[in-house]
Parts: structure tokens; C-alpha cells; sequence
């Protein structure tokens, strides 16, 4: 370790040993430059020794651009004084293997879900050529409940590097005797991803039966059962385990690869049809979540077949084009499903609020909604509520000129109509929710977040008509979709409490659907009046967009009806207009192609440089970036922060932004030495833009009390 330590210094900074395996040593490491916790994994030096370091190096970046909910990323990798190593996230939380040796047993429900999170991760990889050739317990990490599969493409390396056909030579194999396929077992050069399948369905089984299909006292027995013996019955075993189970762990384990599950490809078409329109998600994948391993095709027929799906794609006319924000919800559906309202720009208008019925083939513009953001629509559905800056309104939908309601201290991210006529507002710089008459009148607080628990904020309302019960989105600091949770409150019982993960919750069916990390919505049996969740939480669709502080780009109605933004493959791009009115785009050259638009940008002192905040759909924040007006040179200027509201100093060397909402930070222009805080905030958030002097910075405070402050 002091060796690894001296060479790895300028970099990491190793702080103890996690644990061993057959082919690395797990370290907790600090990443200086980013300044964050890794899992730092050290090759075993007689094994870096027989594959050679650099062919390793070289094939394990195949891995390095899985990006995947379920995948747990590859960070960095190289050699240190003779030492290969490579870096991953550091998960907070135990591998599978922990829980099976504390537990041994898991419920069916629970081991399912593992599973086909894993089979989504796989289906993934597969889809790009990967296979993972060592899916194990250890392998499988659990982070909030949920799978991350690690160590993508790792034996797959070490198979293709120089040595590895002489692994076998020392004792040392690639797979692990009791989830390795008899194809591995008998050294098929040809690996297919139905060799991870039959790795999957083995760990499927030690998570209802405490332990493997096949054991032994030696890897060569369990090898030998693994060619010659059937798998013992799973209900034998467990009477609890259903039938279908049983069957599709069987066709998993299948000797023959011919005879397992076809490919992940092939259970595509079937997964596609969930995700069309929501009583058939809701009636039909719920009902069978038991056997959902949908992502390799472990799919139980219902009894009965669903009505077929309804599914359309709305594309507005040439005068008016769909647009979105990240300052609060731009799409509504009416809770009948009666019609859609969303945020529609026209070039000489302006953003206004739009309203697509059901029986229209285009939208129409509503009056006076000018800049409207935040939609949301009364429980009849006979208003569209808006707010336009800092001013509460409502608009008939039928047409007519909108009414205020109230003016808001702060700005708002989500509000919900309530069936006693309040509308509940989320005020995210004053921390709680908020209600207010939808006749107008003062504010009342309706929630205050727990900081001793970790909330910063309470967002994203969702109103519940059958319990009068209040459902929102519980942030921490940094606004992310990880650590989300959603929160319950009952006005007139004056009770709250944590009922589930993610955020922004919808109502379906009598189902909660929630938005995950990676743009994943999941939907549960929920009671309304309990607060209490029932059964497996089940996938419902993934690629939603997401915009920052917990929203993404959907809206669903009690009846059913889903409604979604659709990304193109287009990027934001930046222009420059010059006095004479002429304009050229800037050719800006991002190392990423997430950056779907851009914030605030702004000039430096002498004119030829812009810095700009680039907002990542994946990571839902922004990133400082630095542009040259005339090469269109981009470097980044900033890494792990949420950075908003970049300005210059005066004399042009350095950059002053907004970190997480919670400080103030600057950094050189010229990317030397290391950003410093300037203030950060305790119990209060940044609510805008900074004024930049020569030795003072004026920003706006926003405290719990719901005023502001200079």
C-alpha cells in the first residue's frame, strides 16, 4: 500500500483497504483533482505480471463509455511503479454478496427486481458488444436498494490481454466456478452474452435458495456438477417461489447456450409496448412483476391480452415549436386526459402556455400567458395555472384573459390545485411548500424541510383528490435525482412523512409513479390515505429528459395518459451578433455531446472569450465552460458542482459563479490553481444572478422565512 501510495500521490489519496479478491485489491480512495471518494483497484502484481499491463490498459477502455443506471462507471485507469490499476465510483452501501451472507435468503419480490436490473444493465452492455463474462454477488453492488453491476469488461480484458491464455498455467481462471457457464467451463474461446445469462440465472437462484445451483469442495467438482447435474427444484426448496419462476431460472440455466433465453435483443419488442399508455403498464406489468426479467425476454404471458397500446408523436405546425426550461414543469395534462398544455415559442411572440385537445390535430395559443412557466391545472380542469416571472396566475382554457393571483417572494419550481380550491406552491430558495387561495390572499407555509435529515427542499407538488393528501419531491443541497425522496402531507391531518424514492410523483391508477436517477420511471402500489407502498416498484419507461432540482419532462393523468418530451439529435449551439447585424456561429468543440443548451453567457473584459454554463441532460446541472470567441477553443472550467450565473471580474483574470446554489466560488481564467469558496450559505440558497466588483460580490440570499435579501 505505501508503495501504491507514493506513486499515486499527485492523483489519489489512499485511505484504507476495502478488500481482496481473485484479481484485485479494493482500496477507499480521495480523487484529488475532483475531490470526491473512488474505489481504487490494484491488479494483483503476479497477474499484471502474466497479462501485461498496458494490452490490459488498452482493452479495458472498450468499457469506459457504458453509461447506464445499473453500470457502475469506470473512472480512470492505469500503472503506477509497476501496479495496474483502474478507478470506479466508491458506492456507498454493500455488495450483493454482504446481504446474502447476512440475510441468505431474499424476498421473491426483492431478488426478482435485483435481477432484472442487472438483465437491464446486461441487456446494455450486450447491445454494445460487451459481455461481462463474471457476473457474481460480489460483482453486484446495492446502492439505495438498487443494483450497480461492477467490473464491466474486466475478465473480458484479461481474457484478450497478452497471457491470457496462460492464466490457467498458475490456478488462476476468468469466471468464478459457480456462476461460470459450461461453455466457459470447457474454454470455448467464443463467449457469447448468454454466458452472463446463465451467470445471472445462478445468482437468481442463490437469492431464493441461499446459495448457488451447483457447489462443491473444489472449483473442479463444481465444475464437473456444472456439466453433468441438473439444477435442484427452486419450489422444493421455497413453496413461495411461483412456478414461472422456477421455469424461466430453469431456461437460464440451460446446458446448452442454444437453449437459454434467445438474446436481449429479441425481448425489445415487448418492452416497448409498456411504454405507450399507462393503464396497460400499470395493469399489465404490475400484475406480472413476479417473473419480470422483461430485459432478457423472462417475460410470464398474462392470462388475458392488454388492449393495444395508443401511441402518437405530436409535432406542433411552423408557427410555433415545443420548448422547455429548467426553471419549473412545462407540460400538464388535464386529469381527464381531456387535453395537454405545454410551453410553446413563436419567433416575434414569445413563450407562451399552448393547449393541445385530445380531438385537435394543433394546439392553440392561450392570451395573456406570456412567458408562462410552472403549468399546472385546476382539479376541474377548467384553468391552466401559470406563473409568469414572480406572479402568480390562471388562465380559462376555453379562452379568456387570465387572472392574477398572487405575487410570489420567490421564485417557484411546481405547484398542485387542491380539491378546496389552494393551490400548493413549492418555493425551493424558501426551502418548504407553500399554499395559497385560488381566489388570491396571503401565503401560508404548508412543510418545512428536516436539514437534520438532510432536505433542502420540497418541490414538485402532486395533489391526490381521494385523501386530500399533498405528495412532493424532497431534495438535498445539491438537487439531485440520486438521492431523491418523495414526501406525504396531509393538511387537514397535519401529518407528513417520507413514502418512497425518487421524485416527482404522479398519481395513476392508484399507482405512485416516480422519476429515478439516469431519467427512469418506476411506478408501486400506493394507499393514498396510509401513505403506505405495496410490492415491487416496476420499470415503466427510461430516457426521460431531465432538468435539474428533481424534474423531468413528463406529465401523466389520473386516467392514464402519459405525455413526454422527445429528444432530437440536435445541440445547442452559440452565435455571435455583431453591431452591423451580422451573426456567425461559434464553433465550439465540447468533449461531451450531452450538452443540450446552454445558460448565461458572458464576455470577458477584452472581449474574446466567452464563459458559459452548458447544462448536461445526464448529470442534470450545469458546467462552466470557457469559449474563444474566434477558434471556438472550449475547455471546461469547472467539474463536479452544479455552477450557475458565471460573471467576470473586472479585470478579466478571473471567473465568480454560483456553486450548488449554496456559494459563491471563483477560479483563474486560465485554469491554474484550484477553485476557492468565496461564502457559503447556511440554512439559505443564492436566488440569482451576481454582481461582480473589483473586490466585492453582490448576490441575493433567499432564508427559510420565504423574503430575500442583498
Amino acid at each position: 500500500m505505501q508503495r501504491l501510495s507514493v506513486a499515486l500521490a499527485d492523483r489519489y489519496v489512499i485511505e484504507r483497504e476495502l478488500g481482496a479478491g481473485g484479481m484485485a485489491t479494493v482500496y477507499l480512495a480521495h480523487d484529488v483533482r475532483h475531490d470526491r471518494k473512488v474505489a481504487l483497484k490494484v491488479l494483483r502484481p503476479e497477474l499484471s505480471a502474466i497479462l501485461g499491463g498496458e494490452r490490459f490498459l488498452a482493452e479495458i477502455k472498450t468499457t469506459a463509455n457504458l453509461q447506464h443506471p445499473h453500470i457502475l462507471s469506470l473512472f480512470d485507469s492505469g500503472e503506477a511503479d509497476g501496479l495496474v490499476f483502474y478507478v470506479m465510483p466508491y458506492v456507498e452501501g454493500e455488495s450483493l454478496r454482504d446481504r446474502l451472507n447476512r440475510e441468505k435468503q431474499l424476498p421473491v419480490d426483492e431478488a426478482v427486481r435485483i435481477a432484472r436490473e442487472v438483465a437491464d444493465a446486461l441487456e446494455y452492455a450486450h447491445q454494445h458488444g460487451i459481455v461481462h463474462r463474471d457476473i457474481k454477488p460480489e460483482n453486484i453492488l446495492l446502492h439505495g436498494g438498487h443494483a450497480q453491476v461492477a467490473d464491466f469488461g474486466i475478465a473480458l480484458a484479461a481474457s484478450r490481454s497478452d497471457g491470457g491464455t496462460r492464466m490457467t498455467e498458475t490456478g488462476m481462471s476468468l469466471g468464478t466456478p459457480h456462476y461460470m457457464s459450461p461453455e466457459q467451463a470447457m474454454g470455448e474461446r467464443e463467449i457469447t452474452p448468454k454466458a452472463d445469462i446463465y451467470a445471472l440465472g445462478c445468482v437468481l437462484y442463490e437469492m431464493l435458495t441461499a446459495e448457488p445451483p451447483f457447489t462443491g469442495a473444489t472449483a473442479q467438482a463444481i465444475i464437473a456438477r456444472v456439466m453433468t447435474e441438473e439444477p435442484r427444484s427452486l419450489t422444493l426448496q421455497r413453496h413461495t417461489i411461483p412456478s414461472h419462476v422456477e421455469a424461466a431460472v430453469r431456461m437460464a440455466l440451460e446446458k446448452l447456450p442454444a437453449d437459454r433465453f434467445v438474446s436481449a435483443a429479441a425481448a425489445a419488442p415487448a418492452r416497448g409496448s409498456w411504454r405507450a399508455r399507462w393503464p396497460l403498464v400499470l395493469s399489465w406489468g404490475l400484475t406480472t412483476a413476479a417473473s419480470l426479467l422483461a430485459v432478457v425476454g423472462w417475460l410470464a404471458r398474462p392470462a388475458v391480452a392488454p388492449p393495444p397500446p395508443i401511441r402518437f408523436v405530436y409535432q406542433p405546425d411552423s408557427s410555433h415549436q415545443v420548448v422547455s426550461f429548467c426553471c419549473g414543469p412545462s407540460l400538464a395534462v388535464s386529469p381527464d386526459g381531456r387535453y395537454v398544455a405545454y410551453e410553446g415559442a413563436q419567433s416575434a411572440a414569445g413563450v407562451h402556455a399552448y393547449v393541445r385537445e385530445r380531438d385537435q390535430l394543433m394546439g392553440r395559443r392561450l392570451e395573456g400567458t406570456l412567458r408562462a412557466r410552472n403549468l399546472f391545472v385546476s382539479p376541474d380542469g377548467q384553468w391552466l395555472g401559470f406563473t409568469a416571472g414572480q406572479t402568480l396566475r390562471k388562465a380559462p382554457v376555453a379562452g379568456g384573459a387570465p387572472v392574477t393571483i398572487a405575487e410570489l417572494p420567490v421564485r417557484l419550481h411546481g405547484a398542485a390545485w387542491t380539491g378546496d380550491n389552494t393551490i400548493v406552491l413549492a418555493m425551493p430558495d424558501s426551502g418548504g411548500l407553500f399554499r395559497v387561495s385560488a381566489d388570491g390572499g396571503p401565503l401560508e407555509r404548508l412543510t418545512t424541510p428536516d436539514t437534520a435529515a438532510g432536505e433542502a427542499m420540497h418541490v414538485l407538488p402532486h395533489y391526490v383528490p381521494e385523501a386530500g393528501v399533498v405528495l412532493y419531491a424532497v431534495l438535498g443541497r445539491d438537487g439531485s435525482l440520486g438521492g431523491a425522496r418523495v414526501g406525504a402531507t396531509w393538511p387537514r391531518r397535519r401529518r407528513s412523512r417520507i413514502v418512497s424514492a425518487g421524485s416527482q410523483p404522479s398519481i395513476v391508477s392508484g399507482y405512485l409513479v416516480t422519476l429515478r436517477d439516469g431519467g427512469i420511471l418506476m411506478a408501486q402500489r400506493f394507499d393514498p390515505s396510509s401513505g403506505d407502498t405495496a410490492g415491487p416498484a416496476v420499470r415503466l419507461a427510461d430516457g426521460i429528459v431531465t432538468r435539474g432540482q428533481g424534474y423531468g419532462e413528463f406529465a401523466a393523468s389520473l386516467e392514464g395518459t402519459l405525455v413526454r418530451t422527445a429528444v432530437l439529435n440536435t445541440r445547442a449551439t452559440l452565435s455571435l451578433l455583431r453591431p452591423d447585424g451580422t451573426e456567425r456561429s461559434v464553433p465550439t468543440a465540447f468533449a461531451t455531446d450531452q450538452v443540450q443548451h446552454f445558460d448565461n453567457p458572458r464576455f470577458s473584459p477584452d472581449g474574446r472569450t466567452v464563459v458559459i454554463a452548458g447544462f448536461h441532460d445526464r448529470d442534470s446541472r450545469h458546467i462552466g465552460y470557457l469559449v474563444e470567441v474566434e477558434r471556438g477553443a472550449t475547455l471546461r472550467l469547472t467539474f463536479d458542482a452544479d455552477t450557475e450565473f458565471l460573471e467576470w471580474t473586472p479585470d478579466g483574470r478571473s471567473v465568480v459563479f454560483v456553486r450548488d446554489r449554496t456559494a459563491v466560488a471563483m477560479r483563474r481564467a486560465d485554469r491554474s490553481g484550484e477553485e476557492r469558496t468565496v461564502v457559503r450559505l447556511a440554512g439559505a440558497r443564492i436566488a440569482g444572478r451576481l454582481a461582480v466588483g473589483r473586490e466585492r460580490v453582490v448576490f441575493v440570499r433567499a432564508g427559510g422565512s420565504g423574503g430575500t435579501d442583498l
